[in-house]
């Protein structure tokens, strides 16, 4: 199993990124997938979900409106647009599989995971 995720760097705050992870080894297009991030205080938050056929797509609070999530099921990828980046969306953004859920505000546990790729790093500052 194996998700690596590029498109991550240095911005400044409103500037954009496009973060990509590549799924393999498993039935991508079974899973809901999701972008979790860890924070520079080393906390890891949901940020956004997408159903198995990408028809529906979740948020948390912080990123609704300026982020999109996409999945193509026919290229294992799973995408991340980032719009109107702020200091506060620095962190270590990793794609990860796991079981459905709509709630992306709430505590993330380990054990909500089924699998999580390395990550990419997103700076944000002036």
């Amino acid at each position: 199993v194996q998700l690596q995720a590029s498109g991550g760097g240095s911005v400044h705050p409103g500037g954009s990124l496009t973060l990509s992870c590549i799924a393999s080894g498993f039935d991508f297009s079974n899973y809901w997938m999701y972008w979790v991030r860890q924070t520079p205080g080393k906390t890891t938050e949901w940020v956004s979900g997408i159903t198995t056929g990408g028809s529906i797509t979740v948020y948390s609070d912080s990123v609704k409106g300026r982020f999109a999530i996409s999945r193509d099921n026919t290229k294992n990828t799973l995408n991340l647009q980032m719009n109107n980046l702020k200091p506060e969306d620095t962190g270590l953004y990793s794609c990860a599989s796991g079981p459905p859920r709509y709630d992306m505000n709430a505590v993330l546990h380990y054990y909500d995971l089924v699998q999580r790729g390395q990550g990419t790093l997103v700076t944000v500052s002036s």
